[in-house]
């Protein structure tokens, strides 16, 4: 790839929801960054979280305390030292956000902190009551569109340039003009979020589609964990609705679930019901509907009393805009797809096996979630290891000869596909609620692995720009019922009927390559 051939960069980041802003950020008085997202700045996942950032900022508690309540959730898969990184290293990535703008809610002068499943302090720091991840994304994009950052929106990757083992930039299709470059850098970020929505029951918008494990993983990137997908045990079933999240704060202000008898049945399972872990509800809720045939059990708001609409504006407007007014009705919930554990394989300082290609956030496995992520954890973990992925990278970068900006070379490539892509989708997206859902087996998860392949063969044949995005979805999806048909035990949010019993033989992270081989790293 020659100078004449592409535009240059120091460093590109991909993607633009929290870490993708936050490397852009850090990066920007250092560097020339380009910023590349397939939609627009505020299309991503991050914006919808509710929740908060988890960090022992609060006189009780300490980053031990946050460190042990991380492990346990992890299910014995936590990477200590990247635990250890993230509790430690938190603090500040809260305080770089109020620096860069945010505005978090406080009491008294203080900031406000809440409680969720499986912490043992109140240690959530939130926003807009139930907007942390809007209220972040606001201020971020804000300073993004004030600084020297390149953005390049609707703008989608292609493909990750490998040259000499070494990542040397991207290749990006324009989707309004259909035009094709060649950005080049020594140096790539991507940051480019998780793939929940490739499951038909989904917390996640239309963009969580995946495509950036398959870039790194079709440019000779590691990849591991991909067996370890979250199902939120609470998102809004109601009729006519979409799968909106019900926050893990609301059952930490005090909301019980109950059945369609007013049971709290959840107490069968676990001593800590409502606040058991994420996985220990979903599986619990799971089975409730399997074993009664009810589609929904239900969330009492009505323990917080007239404080709820207060502490969770958004959720109240959402629920009344369905008919269900929280503070009275109870709300119809059932488990949805909701964050991808695994992804591109990092060290702690964000690098990959692929020399040059860096990843933080969601897209990541960094190890800090073991089998089962705690709650409020991934904004934590996308503050932390995005600043960690941007001084690793510029590392990098300025170890490299320097390279001058030169015109790009493009071509237009748009055209109409040939296929009904969203049936396609569709199927695949039924495919793996079926067969890799909150319950899985061998059978069930060789029958979506079909259906994986049948999709990567039919959008093979077509080369459209939403073809390429299918065929990066199905390589996504596929690595999952791979890994998940690999470990043959329950552990976390991977729950086996087959094999419905943790094993120690399986204490360690399931790599996938390039090959399509796989081998149980035991570093845990």
């Amino acid at each position: 790839m020659s100078a004449a051939d592409a535009v240059h960069f120091d460093l590109i980041v991909i993607g633009s929801g929290i870490a993708g802003l936050c490397a852009a950020l850090d990066a920007s008085p250092r560097a020339r960054v380009a910023l590349v997202t397939k939609g627009d700045l505020d299309d991503g996942c991050s914006r919808l979280a509710q929740g908060g950032i988890a960090a022992a900022i609060g006189a009780d508690d300490t980053a031990q305390r946050h460190y042990d309540d991380t492990i346990a959730a992890g299910r014995g898969l936590c990477d200590p030292e990247a635990v250890q990184v993230l509790v430690d290293d938190g603090p500040a990535g809260v305080r770089r956000l109020i620096d860069w703008g945010v505005s978090f809610d406080t009491q008294d002068g203080a900031l406000q902190l809440g409680q969720e499943a499986a912490h043992s302090r109140a240690r959530i720091v939130h926003a807009r009551g139930d907007g942390t991840g809007l209220e972040i994304e606001s201020a971020l994009i804000r300073r993004v569109r004030g600084s020297d950052v390149h953005v390049l929106e609707r703008t989608s990757v292609t493909s990750i340039v490998v040259e000499d083992e070494r990542t040397r930039g991207v290749e990006v299709i324009d989707a309004d003009t259909g035009r094709r470059t060649v950005l080049a850098a020594p140096a790539v970020i991507l940051a480019s979020g998780g793939a929940a929505r490739l499951w038909r029951n989904s917390t996640n918008p239309d963009s969580a589609t995946g495509e950036g494990t398959a870039l790194a993983y079709a440019a000779g990137a590691e990849v591991s964990g991909m067996e370890f997908v979250q199902f939120h045990p609470t998102a809004l079933a109601a009729p006519g609705a979409p799968r909106f999240l019900i926050s893990e704060a609301v059952r930490g202000e005090g909301a019980y679930v109950v059945d369609a008898a007013g049971r709290r049945f959840l107490f069968d399972s676990d001593a800590a019901g409502e606040l058991a872990g994420r996985d220990v509800v979903a599986r619990a809720i799971w089975a409730h509907l399997r074993a009664t045939g009810d589609e929904t059990v239900f969330l009492d708001c009505r323990p917080v009393g007239a404080a709820a609409p207060v502490r969770f504006p958004g959720i109240h407007r959402t629920c009344l805009a369905y008919g269900i007014d929280i503070t009275s009705d109870l709300i119809p919930v059932a488990p949805a797809a909701h964050y991808t554990i695994g992804g591109v394989r990092t060290a702690l300082d964000g690098s990959t096996s692929l020399a040059g290609l860096y990843a933080c956030g969601e897209v990541a496995h960094s190890g800090v979630h073991g089998a089962n992520r705690l709650a409020s954890n991934s904004l934590l973990e996308s503050l932390v290891f995005a600043h960690r992925a941007t001084d690793a990278a510029l590392r990098s970068a300025g170890e490299r000869e320097p390279v001058t900006t030169a015109p790009g070379s493009s071509q237009a490539t748009l055209h109409a596909s040939r296929l009904n892509l969203p049936s396609l989708r569709r199927r695949l997206q039924d495919a793996l609620w079926e067969g890799a859902g909150v319950v899985r087996d061998a059978s069930s998860l060789e029958t979506a692995e079909a259906v994986c392949d049948e999709t990567l063969a039919a959008a093979r044949t077509d080369d459209c720009l939403e073809s390429l995005r299918l065929v990066a979805s199905a390589t996504t999806a596929r690595l999952v019922c791979t890994a998940a048909r690999a470990r043959e035990e329950s552990r976390g949010c991977h729950l086996r009927s087959d094999f419905p019993a943790s094993n120690d033989q399986w204490r360690g992270a399931l790599v996938t390559h390039m090959d399509g081989g796989t081998h149980l790293d035991r570093h845990v």
